[in-house]
């Protein structure tokens, strides 16, 4: 097993890939699915733990309409999205399939008809039950698995999630674990290997081109945080902070009148991971990076690079995707990066993970010391909770993006000072998901722990 960097570098929506991009995935093939759309008089969904504990706050409820109606994440436009659930709700009517070439009929459908429980079903804490009516009389009804960075599997009769049928992709240079990654690394680096991987999955320049739209996309949130004021949704009231903290930057930078700032590359890095997680909050336009709730730290890393590592180019910017996206893969292949399945060290923990192999490859770290920053990046996650206030991807999460970013270039740098590490990435990645099946429940994306009843009761 290998995969694609593009299964974790996913272009979506905010504010969470589990919560938000994979409820609307599964509710758009729930919808492609049906045999006689036209009998449907009413559709029902269920959620089921994490979801159902705090859907609400990440906008789960929105985003399966917006699945019935048949959209995609990767196009969808946020703006009008979230207009057209207006207009749901006003009217009470919703239109299966709209989006698509083939629309379906037009039904009733109310706040109801979505219903949040806290009992988790077996498989996955992220489930939810779509059931299709003609009346009374049950027409379909599906169970999927929201299982992170957007990605859904389907129940199957044991009420297990089911991996999808498929043709092994005959790759290169397989790989699962990071010694089998490095064995790859004789002769050549981790970017050659997943590169020469992608290859043999799609043409060469299609990998290229999707690479720098991924770039792009990342680039493109940046500016849009850096350049937005106001209030972030959801109640708490969260002020956005990118676009004053980029003023007083630049403000800054006019009145040094040149000399150098020696924390200016700390400062933009905070800015750019802050910018990006405030507009994944708001429901912006963002790449998994491995999911939303961890989308600020790869961007920030990588802006980093790009901006103040001198020799930079484009070639750079592959070759940090392609590190990072080896990283992402190992753990995707052996653990989990689900806050709620493993807490936020699966999240936020493996983005600071593979930002720091990103980096590494940028300094030009030899193999061993790549995968040796990314086990640096998340030795130093281990335990870290999933505990958002209100159910809402801003406190903490905004900030802790930040701080990550700053841990990873810190861990890549540490990486490069010897070859050997004492820890191997395969053995803290494998105690991460250890630490994480014997966290309580109520610190993996519950809110029912931690900061999201402390500063409640404080």
């Amino acid at each position: 097993m290998s995969g694609s960097v593009f299964d974790l570098f996913t272009i979506g929506i905010g504010p969470s890939s589990s919560h938000t991009m994979g409820p609307l995935a599964a509710a758009a093939r729930f919808t492609g699915g049906l045999a006689a759309p036209a009998d449907v008089t009413r559709v029902t969904v269920d959620l089921y733990g994490s979801l159902g504990a705090t859907g609400r706050g990440h906008g789960t409820d929105r985003a399966v309409e917006w699945g019935l109606e048949g959209e995609d994440a990767r196009t969808l436009d946020p703006v009008a999205a979230r207009r057209r659930s207006d207009e749901i709700a006003a009217t009470g009517r919703l239109r299966l399939g709209r989006a698509t070439s083939r629309p379906g009929p037009e039904i009733d459908f109310s706040p109801d008809d979505i219903v949040f429980h806290r009992r988790t079903l077996p498989g996955h804490p992220n489930a939810l039950r779509l059931t299709a009516w003609a009346g009374r009389r049950i027409l379909a009804q599906r169970t999927y698995f929201s299982i992170g960075g957007g990605e859904i599997r389907e129940a199957g009769p044991d009420g297990l999630p089911v991996r999808p049928p498929q043709t092994p992709a005959t790759v290169p240079f397989p790989f699962r674990t990071a010694a089998e990654l490095l064995a790859h690394c004789s002769d050549r680096t981790i970017p050659e290997v997943m590169f020469a991987n992608e290859c043999a999955l799609r043409p060469r320049e299609e990998v290229l081109h999707r690479l720098r739209e991924v770039w792009d996309t990342m680039d493109a949130c940046i500016a849009a945080g850096v350049s937005t004021d106001g209030t972030l949704p959801g109640g708490l009231g969260v002020q956005r902070r990118a676009a004053s903290f980029r003023r007083h930057l630049e403000a800054s930078q006019g009145r040094e009148r040149g000399l150098p700032d020696q924390f200016a590359g700390v400062d933009w890095v905070t800015l750019w991971a802050l910018a990006v997680n405030e507009e994944n909050a708001a429901g912006g336009r963002v790449v998994t990076a491995p999911t939303n709730g961890a989308a600020g730290v790869i961007p920030a890393v990588l802006s980093y690079c790009v901006r103040f590592v001198p020799g930079s180019s484009e070639k750079s910017i592959a070759s940090f995707l392609l590190a990072a996206g080896a990283i992402g893969l190992v753990y995707k292949a052996t653990a989990s990066i689900s806050g709620a399945e493993v807490g936020c060290q699966g999240e936020v923990g493996t983005a600071c993970s593979m930002a720091a192999a990103g980096a590494a490859q940028i300094l030009s770290g030899s193999p061993q010391q790549v995968t040796n920053a990314a086990e640096i990046g998340m030795e130093h996650n281990l335990g870290l909770t999933c505990d958002p206030v209100g159910g809402l991807v801003q406190i903490p999460c905004i900030e802790r993006n930040a701080m990550a970013a700053l841990k990873a270039i810190a861990a890549a740098r540490l990486a490069l000072l010897r070859e050997r590490q004492q820890v191997s990435l395969d053995q803290v990645i494998a105690t991460m998901m250890a630490t994480g099946r014997d966290m309580s429940r109520k610190y993996k994306e519950t809110s029912l722990g931690g900061l999201a009843v402390n500063l409640v009761e404080c």
